[in-house]
């Protein structure tokens, strides 16, 4: 793809006008949509593309991780690319890669071609996350960072909604094929609004690319993160699972001494010693994103195998969860400037907590609009949390930190993500082992949320360390409120 011109001067952060921030995260907004949408649609037309290319519905699998894979690999090379190419650029390279792919997704004859086509996807979402933040990050001054991460955030609020409900309409009334095509004029609208309203940037000085640094990145986080996923989908052993986690591990603490000790790393680990990054990206924010990314896995089957519920059921269930999410934005940003980054992510982060763990003691005898509230704050409280962690993140991040604090944010997300749901799968096959049980009951659902809501809460206590005005640039919270 050949690099359009910079032909707009980036102004400076305290100059940027808020009109720009908010069009500027609203148009990475639909991309991080289509993204998203893609990830939940694809699940529900599985068995019928498996029919179609001739495979069994279980083989269908290797495009999930395939596209996990490639996305592991390249994730951490964003932040350089979009230093050395300029955020726009690369952006619209991941924009025309994700929507090329999908067309060659949907017009795939067999299972090679289909994972070679979700490979190229792979790529196109590594780049699209972290450098659509690092857009965001240059666009937006410290007083609007807020209201902008609000709006980024919407789409993984919104597409876990429409994704299963939309891709079961498709697969069933027209075809697979749809579910791939729906991105065609996503990422032309995408493509379109990001060359006309997003101004052209580049740093002044380039580094050299850090090839040790992204080989030990690449390979550490690709093993991580295939173990993690083999955990709540291990088929032939527990062998496989423990090796790629062992060697994830290790090359991970190679990539970090590396990158510690290289004159040009291709990540800046500097932005951990920043407090509010390190607290809400890496320690207690990674570890309360473990819990809140179990519960969306664990819900759907307590109520589909814990309760008896029909799938059709169990998702008006998961529905009201999820408009919980949607209730988000209007509550968020006055609560922050009315209490604090600390507060909130304590205060917030227990009462998330206790809806998970009650969770555990909901049956098939509650009631029913007692157990659509309790989805409702918990929707809400998940959601809050994640506003706010993901906007401190970048509170207090300098310039020359963006790119790397990115890219290191989008990693751990991931990592948290695939932890959460291994942590929650791993719970509860526990818990039937111990039982002697042939099959999930009701109680193993029970311990989980409990164990996972223990997490979360110990979690959120984590956030005391905070100092009281921590982020307050960003949030316009006042300690004389």
């Amino acid at each position: 793809m050949i690099a359009i011109p910079e032909h707009k001067a980036l102004p400076q952060s305290s100059t940027i006008p808020p009109r720009q921030a908010r069009r500027v995260a609203l148009i990475v907004a639909v991309a991080f949509f289509m993204q998203l949408l893609d990830s939940t649609i694809i699940s529900t037309s599985l068995p019928q593309m498996g029919q179609s290319f001739g495979v069994p519905a279980v083989a269908m699998s290797i495009g999930i991780t395939v596209y996990m894979l490639t996305m592991a690999v390249f994730v951490p090379l964003s932040g350089w690319l979009a230093d050395r190419f300029g955020a726009r650029n690369i952006f619209l390279l991941a924009i025309a890669l994700f929507t090329l792919a999908s067309i060659v997704c949907g017009v795939s004859q067999n299972l090679t071609e289909f994972a070679a086509a979700r490979a190229v996807q792979g790529l196109g979402s590594a780049l699209m996350t972290p450098v659509g933040r690092i857009l965001v990050l240059r666009n937006a001054s410290k007083s609007e960072l807020l209201n902008a991460t609000a709006l980024i955030t919407w789409p993984a609020l919104f597409a876990p909604v429409v994704g299963p409900v939309l891709g079961g309409f498709i697969t069933t009334y027209l075809s697979w094929h749809w579910n791939f095509f729906i991105n065609i004029p996503l990422g032309v609208a995408g493509l379109l609004l990001v060359a006309y309203f997003i101004p052209g940037d580049r740093e002044a000085e380039t580094r050299p690319l850090d090839w040790p640094g992204f080989f030990l990145t690449s390979v550490g986080l690709a093993c991580l993160l295939y173990g993690l996923e083999r955990i709540a989908h291990s088929e032939d052993g527990a062998l496989p699972t423990v090796t790629l986690l062992a060697a994830g591990i290790l090359v991970g603490w190679l990539a970090v001494r590396h990158l510690a000790r290289a004159q040009h790393p291709l990540l800046d680990l500097s932005a951990f010693r920043v407090l509010t990054f390190a607290l809400s990206a890496l320690s207690a924010g990674t570890i309360f994103r473990v819990a809140i990314n179990a519960t969306p896995f664990l819900l759907p089957l307590l109520f589909q195998v814990g309760f008896g519920l029909s799938p059709v059921a169990a998702g008006m269930m998961i529905l009201a969860y999820f408009l919980g999410n949607l209730g988000m934005k209007a509550v968020t940003t006055p609560m922050l400037r009315r209490f604090g980054f600390r507060s909130v992510l304590v205060i917030n982060g227990v009462i998330a907590s206790a809806s998970i763990m009650a969770c555990a003691a909901i049956s098939p005898q509650t009631p029913q609009a007692l157990v659509v509230a309790l989805m409702l704050i918990a929707g809400l409280s998940r959601s809050m949390q994640f506003t706010a962690l993901n906007t401190l993140a970048f509170a207090d991040i300098a310039s020359a930190q963006r790119s790397s604090a990115a890219t290191l944010s989008s990693m751990l997300q991931q990592v948290a993500m695939l932890f959460g749901v291994a942590v929650a799968a791993a719970i509860l096959n526990l818990s039937q082992i111990a039982r002697g049980a042939p099959a999930l009951d009701l109680v193993d659902f029970r311990i989980a949320f409990l164990a996972i809501g223990v997490i979360g809460l110990a979690a959120s206590f984590r956030f005391l360390a905070l100092p009281p005005a921590a982020g307050a640039e960003v949030s316009g919270h006042s300690l004389g409120n």
